[in-house]
């Protein structure tokens, strides 16, 4: 019989694997160190269905699994404090980052740090291609869905139509595939989702009242629950849409402020979307970080909430398999356009030459993401 934890101890316990979630994904093992060994909340069966669930939806899959944990021990409440406990570290450090960030990255030492961290960054983004074209790319048409959006995004096609073109296209190429059937899931806990009717009509209210009294509150909020709604595959694949959108379209920064983002991302725990926070600050100051902090997580708390009691139907579902096969190579195609265009901005030497192919080569070995940042700062500091 699985444990039932407490509101508080779950806030608590999240928030302490918030304090060291470098690495993003990789602290899903972690979560589930914790959940289901070490707290025995959640059966083995439960947390593994609960990890195919995270990737299945948009949003970043390591605050999923949060949340995920948290509404199977406690049901909605239990999922927020889950969620609000992981991000909350990584949320803290980032507004302060940005706002030391607003005020300091004029002076030479902090121009030399952010030169070479961009470099790694760049190093950070093709490792990701890399990985999810490894592990996605099997044959044939998942390489032309993924080379079709790479062409499409560099040409200037926007993010969410490459997306649902890559939709439509896994729909027409496996249109004959088949799927098994679900098996059953580990854990059948009860838990009421009443409160979760709740939330969205606050959500709604907030958008109305942003809209009519706030309008440049609304447009940051829109634009990255946008962002999160169509990231499926993980934290990474909402780079491409959100640089579009926060470089291309709304001119808010250039590419390589963008890249300081990123890079600020990488120095705090918690997952790549937190580069909204900066994002936001940057814009707003601290109401705009906490908005794009606040609205580039909410929708990934809503759909692992709100489709939990259907996971079953919707993994056996053709056609939102087909759909999703698609989508998912279709991140391979953007995540090597948006590379190519972060390395263009970068004044390539042998310096950043070396310090981008030992960066990639460190996450290539499974080396802990945190060293490849330090030894980046340390470069930049010596020889840039």
């Amino acid at each position: 019989m699985n444990k039932t934890p407490s509101i508080q101890e779950l806030f608590g316990s999240f928030f302490r694997l918030g304090l060291t979630a470098f690495g993003g994904p990789a602290m899903v093992a972690q979560i589930r160190k914790t959940a289901v060994g070490k707290k025995e909340w959640l059966s083995d069966a439960s947390f593994r269905d609960g990890v195919a669930l995270c990737q299945m939806v948009p949003g970043a899959t390591a605050m999923q699994a949060a949340a995920y944990v948290g509404l199977r021990s406690r049901g909605i409440g239990g999922a927020a404090a889950s969620f609000i406990g992981f991000g909350l570290p990584a949320c803290i450090l980032m507004l302060i980052l940005s706002a030391l960030y607003a005020r300091a990255h004029a002076l030479p030492a902090v121009v030399s740090v952010f030169s070479g961290l961009q470099v790694v960054v760049v190093a950070i983004v093709a490792h990701a291609a890399f990985t999810f074209g490894k592990t996605w790319l099997k044959e044939w048409r998942g390489v032309l869905i993924a080379l079709a959006a790479a062409v499409m995004f560099g040409f200037g096609v926007h993010p969410i139509g490459v997306i649902l073109i890559a939709g439509l296209c896994g729909l027409g190429f496996y249109h004959r595939q088949t799927f098994p059937a679900a098996a059953a899931s580990g854990d059948r806990k009860r838990y009421s989702l009443k409160p979760l009717p709740v939330i969205l009509l606050i959500t709604a209210l907030a958008f109305v009242l942003l809209f009519l009294f706030q309008r440049q509150f609304f447009d940051l909020a829109f634009l990255m629950t946008k962002v999160d709604l169509f990231a499926f595959g993980g934290g990474f694949s909402s780079l491409p849409l959100m640089f579009n959108e926060v470089v291309h379209v709304r001119a808010w920064m250039d590419s390589l402020t963008f890249l300081d983002g990123i890079a600020l991302g990488q120095v705090t725990p918690g997952p790549i979307v937190i580069t909204a926070t900066f994002i936001g600050y940057l814009q707003y100051g601290l109401p705009g970080g906490v908005i794009a902090t606040v609205f580039i997580f909410l929708p990934s708390f809503l759909m692992v909430a709100g489709t939990v009691p259907y996971y079953d139907r919707l993994r056996s579902s053709p056609w939102f398999n087909r759909a999703l096969r698609g989508i998912l190579y279709s991140f391979v195609g953007l995540l090597l356009s948006v590379t190519i265009r972060f390395g263009l901005n970068v004044p390539w030497d042998i310096i950043r030459i070396i310090l981008a192919g030992g960066t990639f080569a460190a996450l290539f070995f499974n080396v802990k993401l945190i060293y490849p940042v330090i030894a980046g700062i340390a470069v930049s500091l010596l020889l840039l």
